[in-house]
C-alpha cells in the first residue's frame, strides 16, 4: 500500500516550488490531496499534472493564506469534498529582504504575516478536523530561523521562520493529547523560481555558497518533499515536535563570505 493511501492532505503554495512538488509526490502516495494558491492558474496546472498521473487532487480557488476568510473557505471546501482533513501541509510564504537599518516596517510586516500568520491561520481552521482525525501538521520553516548571516540581510525573515519553528513545537504540545503530530522542516538554500530571483541571483553574493556547503551543493524542492513526506507518513508515528533541518550541513559550520553590499530585490 502507498504511504498517504486515502488520507486528505491539505497543502498551499501549490503552484509551483516545493508546493507543487509536495502536491505530486504526495498524490503519487495515494493521498487525496487540496492545493491552493493565489496563482491560481498555476496551482490548476498542478491539479492537471496530479490527474494525469492518476492521482485525485481539488483546487477550490485562488488562495490567500493571510485572509482568514479565504483559508476558512479553503479549509471547508476540503472537508465538504473529502469527509475530513488528515494531514496539513502549510506549505507557501513570502519574503521581503533587508537588512533592521533600511528595511521599512511594511516590508517586516509583510514578511510576518506571509511566514507566520499564514501557518497560524491554516493550523487554527483546520484544527478541529484534525483532532477528529489524530491528524498531523507539517510546517516550513528554514535555517534562517535557526542561525544569523553574515551574508543575506534577512531579519524580518529570520524572525518569521524562528517563530514558525517555536509555534510548532506549541502545536505538538496542545495537539499530542488530540494525536495530533506537529514537525516542521527547515531547509537551507533550495533551487526554486523563487531562489533565482534573489538568494541565487548572479548578482547576490549567496550563489557560491554551494561550495560552502557540506554536501557540495544547493538543495532540491524535492529534498525538502522527502523529508516531508516522512514525517507525515506513519513511519513517523512517534516523532512530534522537531525541526527537521534539510540543508546538505550548511548549518553545521562556519559562514561563507561576508557581503560587502545589500542586495534588494
Amino acid at each position: 500500500m502507498r504511504r498517504l493511501e486515502g488520507r486528505v492532505v491539505l497543502i498551499s503554495g501549490t503552484a509551483r516550488g516545493q508546493g507543487r512538488a509536495a502536491a505530486l509526490r504526495f498524490a503519487a502516495e495515494g493521498a487525496l490531496v487540496v492545493g491552493g494558491d493565489l496563482l491560481h492558474e498555476e496551482a490548476m496546472e498542478t491539479q492537471r499534472l496530479i490527474a494525469r498521473e492518476g492521482g485525485t487532487a481539488l483546487t477550490p480557488g485562488p488562495l490567500d493564506v493571510t485572509d482568514e476568510d479565504s483559508v476558512r473557505t479553503w479549509v471547508g471546501e476540503a472537508a465538504d469534498a473529502f469527509g475530513g482533513i488528515d494531514i496539513v501541509y502549510a506549505d507557501v510564504g513570502a519574503v521581503r529582504f533587508g537588512g533592521i537599518d533600511r528595511q521599512p516596517y511594511e516590508d517586516f510586516a509583510f514578511t510576518m504575516r506571509a511566514g507566520l500568520d499564514s501557518v497560524r491561520l491554516t493550523a487554527h481552521l483546520a484544527w478541529p478536523h484534525l483532532v477528529s482525525s489524530r491528524g498531523c501538521v507539517l510546517t516550513v520553516g528554514s535555517t534562517a530561523g535557526l542561525t544569523g548571516s553574515l551574508t543575506n540581510r534577512r531579519s524580518a525573515h529570520s524572525a518569521s521562520e524562528g517563530a514558525v519553528i517555536a509555534l510548532t513545537r506549541q502545536l505538538a504540545a496542545e495537539g499530542a493529547p488530540h494525536g495530533i503530530r506537529a514537525n516542521c522542516i527547515s531547509p537551507g538554500v533550495i533551487d526554486t523560481n523563487g531562489s533565482r530571483d534573489n538568494l541565487l541571483a548572479e548578482e547576490h553574493p549567496m550563489p557560491g555558497i554551494a561550495e560552502h556547503i557540506p554536501l557540495g551543493r544547493v538543495g532540491t524542492p524535492d529534498d525538502v518533499v522527502d523529508a516531508a513526506l516522512f514525517l507525515a507518513s506513519d513511519e513517523a508515528s512517534y516523532i512530534t515536535g522537531t525541526n527537521l533541518v534539510v540543508d546538505g550541513g550548511w548549518s553545521t559550520v562556519l559562514p561563507g563570505a561576508i557581503a560587502d553590499k545589500e542586495f534588494r530585490t
